[in-house]
């Protein structure tokens, strides 16, 4: 009797585990889906969030519910997918503007960094999200798009942001001074051309590695493109911030300007 109480309950734990990674597998299933659609628009864009690396769940998840309110807002198009496979010539041509939301590590393979290149330089717009940074190390066309790249970051707190440039459509909304809680990201390989809208004051905050110029958010045109990139964006209550949403759309409506 024992026995066969034994071998029921491992045949339940086994059963539980089978189930349980059928699951996990279902949720990193490749996909391409519309998450907002309207008739009236001919401005589309379409986020990317393939990871290699650490995957940003929430943020993610936040990311693409925030992006997708404000195409329905503001009549634009939205498009998710979380694999580079479907970043085609075909894809990209009904698309303004390509978003990089919390990818990491090596997403694309040869075939698909010339379409992205092909696509910014028809005039394409790119915005990175967080570690939009954390991505593609090893092409340096990316690395100059996007404006620089992750080197470490100390542990998440609250930090004060000085507003550099506040006649952007991305900051007018902003004060000078501003304080927020995130994930402060120290970068290597700024681009010099890059245009700091938003600076981190090192002072507020314990661990940062860039000094007194610390870029946290920017834009500059690219290659035939506008490319704009925040750092902000890790903890998932930085998509309900009205600030950050403000922010995040002036970055995706300057991207999209031609």
């Amino acid at each position: 009797i024992i026995f066969i109480k034994l071998t029921l309950k491992m045949i339940l734990i086994f059963s539980i585990l089978i189930l349980l990674s059928t699951i996990n597998f279902s949720q990193k299933k490749e996909f391409i889906q519309t998450t907002f659609s309207s008739k009236k628009s001919n401005f589309s864009v379409l986020i990317l969030s393939e990871t290699q690396g650490f995957v940003h769940h929430e943020a993610i998840r936040e990311g693409t519910k925030l992006i997708t309110k404000l195409g329905s807002e503001n009549n634009f198009n939205v498009t998710h997918t979380n694999s580079s496979k479907f970043i085609s010539k075909k894809e990209l041509n009904q698309t303004d503007v390509i978003i990089f939301l919390c990818t990491t590590l090596d997403i694309f393979n040869d075939d698909e960094e010339k379409i992205m290149e092909d696509f910014i330089k028809k005039g394409g717009g790119f915005v990175g999200i967080h570690s939009a940074t954390d991505t593609e190390y090893d092409w340096k066309w990316y690395g100059k798009l996007v404006g620089g790249y992750f080197k470490n970051h100390p542990k998440i707190q609250k930090a004060r942001i000085l507003t550099v440039d506040d006649k952007h459509i991305s900051t007018s909304h902003l004060d000078q001074s501003w304080e927020i809680t995130d994930e402060w990201y120290n970068f290597n390989g700024l681009n010099p051309n890059i245009n700091v809208l938003l600076n981190l004051d090192e002072s507020s905050y314990n661990g940062g590695e860039n000094g007194e110029n610390h870029p946290i958010t920017w834009f500059h045109e690219f290659d035939g493109g506008k490319s704009f990139y925040t750092g902000l964006g890790h903890r998932a209550e930085v998509y309900q911030d009205k600030r950050f949403i403000k922010l995040l759309l002036g970055g995706i409506l300057y991207a999209s300007q031609d």
